[in-house]
């Protein structure tokens, strides 16, 4: 599942190839976009915002966001794609690569002075030059009566925690998902998310238990029915959420998160 930690690595791994390379094939695949061409321009830099990329070239920058199925791809000039072509949604290539963003959530074209209309909402982010953990605090303390879970979803409080990390963060501080922000202790709640998420940055297999095999990264996160690893009671699952249409699953012990 695409966190903070996945798109950051998504976001490097474009810029070690393009970054500074001359564009040579280029293609949005979305209605809005599809005229676009930037061949001949040179890509400045790739990065990551939160959830967000941001490929800065020239002028312009390509905004894409992987939301739940998304990821991008690098192969060899001419390679063979792992994906079936129906599923890219864009392609930036150069003499030596091309890359293939398939099945992204978001794919938009914009002048580069007007990223702030489309990552200015976000809070601190995690993995960013920009993170501050004093920041994110006094946000998520705003509105102390919202639940957790919610409150740490929410990209406008800090940029970069999804739902398996938010999860695990509840479980490890001892929580319930639906806790209200105001009665947990905000601080510790944002130190641990900055450790954790850091910790795994330059990991593939995501882990929050420190144990990386297969089945054993993970706490509570999609362990419903599922013994706790700490104290053997079967683990629960709801669903939580802003509004009706942002209902997430949550996972707890009983026994382990009051």
């Amino acid at each position: 599942m695409p966190e903070g930690d996945t798109v950051y690595r998504t976001a490097r791994n474009l810029n070690d190839v393009l970054a500074g390379e001359i564009i040579t094939e280029w293609s949005l695949r979305v209605p809005a976009f599809a005229t676009s061409d930037l061949r001949g321009q040179r890509v400045d830099e790739v990065v990551s915002r939160g959830k967000h990329i941001l490929h800065r070239i020239g002028e312009w920058s390509l905004h894409t966001h992987l939301k739940m199925e998304g990821d991008w791809h690098i192969y060899p000039a001419g390679g063979r794609w792992r994906k079936p072509g129906w599923k890219a949604r864009a392609v930036v290539g150069t003499d030596a690569v091309t890359t293939v963003g398939f099945e992204l959530g978001v794919v938009e074209l914009l002048p580069r002075s007007d990223e702030e209309l489309v990552v200015g909402h976000l809070g601190p982010d995690l993995l960013g030059p920009d993170w501050s953990a004093e920041e994110a605090v006094a946000r998520l303390e705003a509105d102390p009566a919202r639940p957790v879970a919610v409150a740490l979803l929410d990209q406008r409080n800090l940029a970069g925690l999804g739902n398996e990390y938010v999860n695990e963060i509840c479980f490890l501080r001892g929580i319930r998902p639906e806790s209200p922000i105001g009665e947990t202790d905000a601080a510790a709640l944002v130190r641990l998310s900055h450790r954790l998420i850091l910790a795994n940055r330059d990991r593939v297999a995501r882990t929050t238990t420190g144990d990386t095999r297969p089945g054993r990264q993970s706490w509570v996160f999609s362990r419903d029915g599922q013994r706790c690893r700490r104290c053997g009671t079967v683990i629960e699952r709801g669903r939580l959420g802003a509004s009706s249409t942002q209902l997430r699953d949550t996972y707890w012990c009983p026994s382990c998160q009051r």
